[in-house]
């Protein structure tokens, strides 16, 4: 005998316990909402209209953390990916340079030759694609020379790489750009300025003089410069990553580590933030999550260089001028 086939079960929603809406946390309230251009047009205005809610808001934090670093004092580090000197925003970093924001610029060898480049010769960025079909990628000569020849002269006077590559544009002669290049900006207002080199990833590792005992040398100072700057970091100090998706995160994470090994566990209670286009997984762990576990905040906004990188500046800059 067939059993008789009853329907499936079916929770009664006269049973469901409701809670007042004025009870119920929210995230997002309508203070919180944009607001169209009015008749105020300036740029506080602007970053006044944006809304109070998820990565406008990580804004907000990463801009009031470099501000009131600045007021007080304590390090503010950034990092560089080559990407973000090709796509012109040298200037913004050499303005917060003077502004005695940046107390340590850090860069992978790509940033160097680019700026070297931009500040001696006026132009940068070659086409890959057509270089290495005929082998002729990377190989210009007074670019592989120069720098090859600084960081031989580094490593004679016990000198940096990003020290040298400054001192070398500053014997150089005319320059087509100096007042755009972040490397000399840097070492004019006596900010400490370093290259991190990785062998045989840089165009300049290809020439005929390029000296491995020279690279080492500077670039190996230049960790130990990174290091040193780490400390002032402790309670208050930043951290920016803007576009180095591997060496800077991987450096910086070393660095950090000699510092804490050296002053007892400090610094702590700092902020990072990670500028870039796509995420990453070394940005996000090396630089946004592992370095504040023992305190502090890490943030990831991500989109283009050529236009986060100005808003910020200009965002630092109108928050030191509003607290001043």
């Amino acid at each position: 005998m067939t059993p008789e086939r009853r329907p499936p079960r079916e929770i009664d929603l006269a049973d469901v316990r409701t809670i007042p809406v004025a009870t119920r946390p929210n995230k997002v309230r309508g203070e919180d909402f944009a607001l169209p251009p009015g008749e105020d047009r300036s740029f506080g205005a602007f970053l006044r209209a944006l809304p109070d809610v998820l990565k406008a808001q990580d804004f907000r934090a990463v801009v009031d953390a470099v501000v009131r670093a600045a007021r007080a004092k304590r390090g503010v580090i950034v990092m560089l990916g080559g990407h973000v000197v090709k796509t012109g925003i040298g200037p913004i970093l050499v303005d917060l340079m003077r502004r005695g924001v940046i107390t340590h610029l850090a860069m992978n060898g790509s940033v160097a030759i680019h700026d070297y480049e931009i500040a001696r010769f006026g132009a940068t960025s070659e086409d890959v694609a057509a270089g290495l079909k005929d082998g002729t990628f990377g190989m210009a000569e007074e670019t592989g020379r120069g720098l090859n020849e600084a960081f031989v002269a580094g490593r004679e006077h016990g000198w940096g790489m990003g020290e040298s590559v400054a001192r070398a544009l500053e014997a150089a002669g005319p320059l087509a750009n100096p007042e755009q290049s972040i490397i000399l900006a840097a070492h004019r207002h006596w900010i400490p300025v370093t290259v991190h080199a990785a062998l045989g990833a840089e165009i300049i590792h290809q020439h005929p003089a390029a000296d491995g005992a020279a690279i080492g040398d500077t670039s190996h100072r230049d960790f130990r410069r990174l290091a040193a700057s780490c400390e002032d970091l402790h309670q208050g100090g930043v951290v920016l990553n803007l576009g180095s998706a591997v060496i800077m995160p991987e450096v910086f994470l070393k660095a950090l580590t000699v510092a804490r090994n050296v002053h007892g566990g400090r610094p702590t209670g700092f902020t990072t933030a990670d500028f870039d286009m796509q995420r990453h997984y070394r940005p996000r762990m090396n630089v946004v999550q592992r370095p504040v576990l023992a305190g502090g905040a890490g943030y990831e906004i991500t989109g283009h260089h050529e236009l986060l990188i100005p808003l910020l500046g200009w965002a630092v800059v109108q928050g030191l001028e509003a607290e001043g």
